[in-house]
């Protein structure tokens, strides 16, 4: 394995608790399984197609007519899904950053020794300056690729190949991505980029990302 130069991360789920934990809440509120109501909110998340969800994250449409056209998915199935309602959840999960406080400090540390760091997030454009004001985004990272901003999202590859543009030339192999989804580290992995999955033990993710970070091939 090279030396590890840039670290980045993915932001929902990393820095804060997964915004799926709320689809539980939502859906028992509902009456429904959380797998019905994810599929209705966003999809088969593991692929990148034309649900509202996936539109909405690529900037295509609006926050309010990707919740219109949802609702009209829900009510074609007989259930009544408001996307603000699981919003008013997933804000609840954002208190998660307070918890994982340890991996903010370990990107200081990260950037201290020199490293690059970065952002790769499927995001909402109306989302901006909430998600961004969670953690000190300016000062952790040397850029942020949203998706709603670049017009492609998680797990697309091209989205990782817009990262490795911002690395000043580094290579794949030098390049350690984080993300709380599997299918967000395989395409990276496509492209020859490591990749550390983030679950809810952050001292566990912690110690793999300070030893990755400070190991050299061939030790």
């Amino acid at each position: 394995m090279s030396e590890i130069k840039a670290v980045v991360f993915d932001f929902g789920g990393v820095f804060t608790d997964s915004p799926f934990t709320a689809v539980v809440e939502f859906g028992a509120e509902l009456g429904l399984d959380p797998r019905r109501v994810t599929d209705i909110v966003f999809g088969a998340y593991e692929n990148d197609g034309d649900h509202p969800w996936h539109q909405l994250e690529r900037g295509e449409i609006s926050l309010d007519t990707a919740r219109v056209l949802i609702m009209e998915r829900g009510r074609s199935e007989g259930h009544e899904v408001d996307i603000f309602g699981l919003f008013a959840k997933m804000a609840a999960n954002n208190a998660g950053a307070d918890q994982r406080r340890p991996l903010v400090e370990m990107v200081e540390k990260l950037r201290s020794r020199g490293l690059i760091t970065g952002i790769v997030t499927n995001n909402v454009k109306e989302f901006g300056d909430g998600w961004r004001g969670l953690i000190p985004v300016d000062e952790l990272f040397d850029w942020v690729i949203d998706s709603s901003n670049v017009g492609v999202r998680k797990p697309d590859p091209q989205i990782f190949m817009l990262a490795l543009e911002q690395l000043n030339g580094l290579q794949a192999e030098e390049v350690l991505f984080l993300d709380d989804y599997t299918a967000n580290l395989d395409a990276a992995g496509q492209l020859g980029i490591n990749t550390l999955l983030v679950d809810t033990d952050i001292d566990a993710v912690i110690a793999s990302l300070e030893k990755l970070t400070t190991s050299h091939a061939g030790s």
